[in-house]
């Protein structure tokens, strides 16, 4: 397709991407749009310097990569570089969504869709503001390499996200819900599960007390568990936070106990859902990363040059946020993997401590920051009364040693809106999840 010199090597990514935004602000339609954007990524490498374009114009790719030939440096020896011996030769077509692309489904269906859903924002007098929003993206992704790559597959999302201000005298509270899939068929015939979450925010903000602070067992749902592992450990383990510091490659040793044996941290982008990565943007297939295995420190998550450096194996995460960046070392689908219990038998084994069941955000490197959205007291092994949580925070590897129980299912969460924030690429869709987990010692406030 392209022409490519055998003296440097060259990549060239392609996105055909679509996307809709359906919004609706106190009932009344706010925006009502469609966007498509054919946008391509050229870079060329001559073992020391890369040379990058970014091009809206598909046909003029050529001239951009014989542009970046002409500033590069003649490389005879270039398939012996150690980054570029890494890169795969992959040649596959993966269209997953041919068929059922959201693509072939009118703007008006998702504004019917979103339409039928606006009266949950209104069922209680205590609701004001209300905002609802569809959104969906499908984008088809080509990838090129002088190396002989030749890749083409899909990526599809579509959503609902649906908030309000809930407020009672003094009492006030950001109730919201969202719901994603990757078929939109998917998003249909949700109005009680809408009614009950918002139900529930509504009795939340009420009955909800506040905690006194201290030390306590604590309860992880699947969301907020997904959250804990991408913030507090799946950042870490993005290789380029490593290059420059010899403290962090210290403490990050593969085969160190890190974590109580019951933990298995893992990032793959094979699943389906918003974190649905087949390829990364350096023509690296998906496979399953083990960066926690047992309590054991696994792995790492790498681009090419990153596992050139450590001298690793490439981990295919190597992701831009679109064509206009380069790619960078990035996550997936990052999620705990299941336990042995049931879900009865994991709060059993609480005489009194928190249940965080959703959360507004969180942070973390060494340190971790969960802001709880909705949290409930646990008393003899059974969820009692709403309960107000600011943060719940703490050292990332003690909290790792401190985890005592994980149920026997995982349920993986797929968002549309917002996604993982880095640099200045943001934001980048990804997926997280796993089983409810049991932390025998989490400090909350």
């Amino acid at each position: 397709m392209f022409k490519f010199r055998n003296d440097s090597y060259a990549d060239v990514r392609i996105e055909d991407r679509f996307s809709t935004n359906v919004s609706f602000m106190n009932g009344t339609l706010k925006e009502m749009k469609e966007r498509k954007e054919k946008r391509a990524f050229i870079r060329v490498f001559d073992g020391k310097m890369w040379y990058y374009a970014s091009t809206t114009d598909i046909a003029d790719v050529q001239n951009k990569l014989d542009g970046l030939y002409a500033q590069a440096k003649s490389n005879a020896k270039i398939e012996k570089n150690a980054t570029v011996k890494r890169y795969q030769v992959n040649v596959e077509e993966k269209m997953v969504f041919t068929g059922a692309s959201v693509r072939d489904i009118s703007i008006m269906e998702k504004m019917a869709l979103l339409k039928k859903y606006l009266p949950v924002l209104s069922a209680s007098p205590l609701m004001a503001m209300p905002q609802a929003m569809y959104l969906d993206r499908n984008s088809v992704f080509e990838f090129y390499s002088s190396k002989g790559a030749a890749i083409k597959y899909d990526y599809q999302t579509c959503g609902l996200v649906l908030s309000c201000t809930l407020a009672d005298g003094d009492k006030h509270f950001s109730a919201h819900h969202q719901i994603g899939d990757v078929y939109f068929h998917k998003l249909k015939g949700k109005t009680r599960i809408l009614k009950e979450s918002f139900a529930e925010q509504v009795e939340y903000m009420q009955t909800a007390v506040p905690i006194e602070a201290g030390e306590y067992p604590v309860i992880l749902s699947p969301e907020a568990a997904g959250i804990f592992a991408h913030e507090s450990f799946g950042h870490k383990s993005e290789a380029d936070f490593m290059l420059a510091d010899e403290g962090i490659r210290r403490e990050w040793q593969i085969g160190k106990e890190v974590a109580s044996p019951l933990l298995t941290i893992v990032d793959c982008g094979k699943s389906l859902g918003s974190g649905y990565v087949p390829y990364d943007d350096e023509g690296t297939k998906a496979r399953k990363n083990y960066l926690i295995k047992k309590g054991v420190l696994a792995g790492r998550l790498h681009s090419g040059a990153t596992s050139a450096y450590l001298k690793e194996r490439t981990t295919g995460n190597a992701r831009a946020v679109n064509c206009t960046f380069e790619p960078i070392v990035r996550m997936t689908n990052t999620y705990i993997d299941k336990g042995d219990l049931t879900k009865d038998e994991l709060f059993a084994g609480v005489k009194f401590g928190y249940y965080i069941k959703s959360v507004s955000h969180g942070s973390g490197m060494s340190k971790f920051t969960i802001a709880p959205s909705v949290a409930y007291e646990i008393v003899d092994g059974k969820i009692t009364r709403p309960v107000k949580i600011s943060v719940i925070t703490g050292d990332v590897f003690t909290t790792l040693g401190l985890i005592d129980g994980l149920s026997d299912k995982v349920e993986f969460m797929s968002f549309v809106s917002g996604g993982c924030g880095k640099m200045e690429q943001n934001p980048l869709p990804v997926g997280f999840g796993g089983p409810y987990v049991r932390v025998s010692k989490m400090f909350a406030q």
